[in-house]
């Protein structure tokens, strides 16, 4: 079947908060992300994730970029790690309700071996975005490991790599391709584009061709989106129903981005800061 994205879609996934909430009702969330010179990635979208409302961010990070990380998120718990071979995941895992991780890691033996363990202890979502993508695809094995539902965000030529077909063959049966995949591999695959889909393991398909525009064409887009559904997630462990809604408030925030800075001016920061103007013109 083949469903809308819209302010509903948005809306079932995103509940009003609990007046007697605190920040351990709320979601808390593992990001793994983040390598020397790709510090970027890591703050976007942990920046994203906080402003969809979960309530503890924690974020394992080489010792590289912790400084300027730090700075950067203050609000963030840090795990400043030497090599991600280190890190200790189950520990890391203890009290999450959801993961994100790939977003700049590299696509190095340490950072692999990571993804792998990662995805295998999890016993709660992982929203694998960016160099986990590719590690995936060179790696295929590892999702067959996961204890928990994944979620893939991955642009077309991501996708190219994951499912083996060449670029001109996802860009021509993107939608088929992408249920295909989420069938076989029973994943959330969000397959980012002009026209942003997602294909669950039902084999339904969820399409966003009603908010989003050409200016959110710029790098750290996606880290955003990432952090959103992450977010989103944490809050509210049903991938299913969080990386569509995800996708909505994504596109919105550039949609009110492009309203007030123009496509060719607006930068995936800019989409951040709108993040509350969305949330709240969803009126939840």
């Amino acid at each position: 079947m083949r469903y809308p994205i819209d302010r509903n879609t948005a809306k079932a996934a995103i509940k009003r908060r609990d007046p007697f909430a605190d920040k351990s009702t709320v979601g808390a969330l593992l990001s793994v992300c983040g390598s020397y010179g790709m510090a970027g990635a890591a703050i976007m979208s942990a920046k994203a994730a906080l402003r969809s409302g979960v309530g503890l961010i924690k974020c394992a990070v080489p010792e590289t970029i912790y400084p300027i990380m730090a700075q950067a998120v203050p609000e963030a718990v840090y795990y400043p790690v030497r090599d991600y071979k280190k890190l200790d995941i189950n520990e890391r895992l203890r009290y999450c309700s959801a993961v994100l991780v790939g977003c700049g890691i590299g696509t190095g033996d340490s950072a692999a071996a990571m993804v792998r363990s990662l995805v295998a202890a999890s016993e709660v979502p992982v929203i694998c975005d960016a160099d986990a993508l590719n590690i995936i695809a060179k790696n295929p094995d590892i999702l067959s490991a996961a204890r928990a539902r994944l979620v893939l965000t991955p642009h077309d030529r991501e996708f190219s790599r994951l499912c083996g077909f060449s670029l001109d063959e996802v860009k021509a049966d993107r939608e088929e391709l992408a249920i295909d995949y989420a069938m076989e591999h029973k994943v959330v695959l969000v397959l980012k584009g002009h026209v942003t889909v997602v294909a669950l393991p039902d084999g339904s398909l969820l399409v966003n061709d009603s908010a989003g525009n050409a200016g959110m064409a710029v790098g750290g887009s996606g880290d955003v989106l990432a952090g959103i559904i992450a977010g989103l997630t944490a809050q509210n462990p049903n991938p299913e129903l969080t990386a569509p809604a995800g996708v909505y408030v994504h596109a919105l925030a550039g949609d009110i981005a492009r309203e007030r800075l123009g496509e060719l001016s607006m930068l995936p920061t800019d989409m951040i800061e709108l993040l509350p103007e969305a949330y709240k013109s969803l009126k939840i």
